[in-house]
């Protein structure tokens, strides 16, 4: 307990410090992992959320999208971090560490697969709680009744193979520390409109929801 405080604090610390240079109370970043898979995926996803959540949520966060290590000390600047793709991912030992004292004191992370993600981030996410396994959130989840209602769950963005969309949590001493969107594909829909030419009454649903995960981990 007394680990998780000390951490917490210099989370708290990094963050305003690093706010303190800026005109921004914050910012977010994607995350890099090894293994091959393609980190770095949907690159107009993260700046075109943030615009959509500092417009309609007056929020204050950085547009500009910062990449964080999984074992870097450098994650702990942010208070939400993103991950997606579609193929491997391989955490180390440093990145298993890392991320779960991360967690603990209070970071949130965003799990959007890309397609093909879920065998391989499950098998990481294991190691960083041997304890924990993903569990689908209910549709009554405060996640999906913040500013924006989803009353039916999760939205279903881009259509690969007709499954549906799912949310699911892993949850640490009663609090969700990461939601995994499952088959929804949002971060497709929060980037450029030209990329994926899905129809902007789906590209609306993905930053409604996506403004609710944020604003329900910044809230916590």
């Amino acid at each position: 307990m007394k680990q998780t405080k000390l951490v917490f604090t210099a989370l708290s610390i990094l963050i305003l410090m690093s706010s303190a240079h800026s005109d921004f109370a914050y910012k977010i970043a994607k995350v890099k992992y090894k293994g091959g898979g393609d980190w770095y995926a949907n690159k107009t996803a993260l700046p075109n959320l943030v615009n959509f959540c500092n417009q309609n949520l007056k929020t204050n966060i950085n547009p500009s999208e910062a990449v964080v290590e999984v074992g870097s000390p450098e994650i702990f600047n942010y208070p939400w971090i993103y991950l997606t793709g579609h193929g491997n991912v391989v955490f180390s030992d440093k990145d298993v560490s890392n991320l779960r004292k991360y967690l603990e004191a209070g970071g949130f992370l965003h799990i959007d697969d890309n397609y093909g993600l879920k065998p391989f981030i499950e098998i990481q996410m294991k190691k960083v709680f041997p304890e924990l396994s993903f569990v689908e959130l209910p549709f009554s989840h405060p996640i999906y009744h913040q500013t924006y209602k989803f009353n039916n769950g999760l939205p279903k963005i881009h259509e690969h193979d007709g499954k549906t969309a799912q949310g699911f949590g892993l949850i640490l001493k009663g609090k969700l520390v990461c939601f995994f969107s499952y088959e929804a594909d949002l971060g497709n829909g929060w980037e450029d409109a030209s990329v994926h030419n899905d129809p902007e009454e789906k590209r609306q649903l993905a930053f409604k929801m996506g403004a609710n995960i944020i604003q329900y981990a910044f809230n916590r």
